[in-house]
């Protein structure tokens, strides 16, 4: 199929664009949903201004639609989107949320599109064995359940695997952050030609949740020699 994947710059949804390519679909295009008011009922908030730079890098056009964060205007944004693509159905990264599944699900058919979730009810420890397995590089930019303090922001995941497995077992979480729990930022995939770079970010914590906010990131070629 022709596909248009939704995409945060997130993990979860790397990983759903990187299956559905190998499962021999072609991504004709990314499209991107910012909530302008800093919240959104379901789509990723943290550092979605970097993900045209994740286009470049993957050499994919990008359609972004704004959105004020509500259920009505989430679902308008993303009708609008996906209205007038050349394309059969939609990739997506939804993995356990049936809020964010029957609505994505609602507006792909209401415009005659297939809805595919290549992580869809999967066992989340298959899940993040499939994300290390893909050689996709990622980073937690955003922490808002107990047991995560300000020292993950920035963490990568793949090296926090385990230490996320003892800490999910102890306090009852989802060890992926599918309730929440964290947000993530890609650096690096197999579809990229670059790398991106975080050269600087400022953490902003309250006592109890906080976000790693990228204030300028740039693009580094794959083997080129370090400036």
């Amino acid at each position: 199929m022709r596909l248009a994947s939704l995409y945060s710059g997130g993990k979860d949804s790397t990983l759903a664009m990187y299956l559905a390519e190998q499962m021999g679909h072609t991504v004709e295009c990314m499209v991107s949903i910012v909530p302008y008011s800093g919240d959104s009922m379901m789509f990723h908030v943290p550092n979605t201004h970097l993900v045209p730079l994740l286009a470049g890098s993957m050499g994919k056009r990008l359609v972004t639609v704004s959105t004020g964060g509500n259920e009505d205007e989430d679902m308008d944004a993303l009708h609008r989107a996906l209205s007038g693509l050349d394309i059969d159905g939609v990739v997506t990264g939804a993995v356990w949320s049936d809020y964010q599944w029957d609505r994505m699900n609602r507006v792909c058919g209401s415009l005659g599109l297939v809805c595919l979730a290549p992580l869809w009810r999967k066992d989340q420890e298959m899940i993040m064995d499939e994300l290390m397995d893909s050689d996709i590089s990622s980073v937690i930019v955003g922490v808002f359940a107990e047991g995560l303090d300000v020292t993950w922001l920035g963490r990568s995941v793949s090296d926090s695997y385990e230490q996320l497995k003892i800490i999910g077992s102890k306090n009852h979480i989802s060890i992926i952050g599918e309730g929440g729990e964290f947000e993530t930022l890609t650096l690096d995939s197999p579809m990229q030609t670059s790398v991106l770079e975080i050269e600087h970010a400022e953490k902003d914590w309250n006592g109890h949740r906080g976000t790693l906010n990228v204030k300028r990131a740039r693009l580094v070629r794959k083997g080129a020699q370090p400036s």
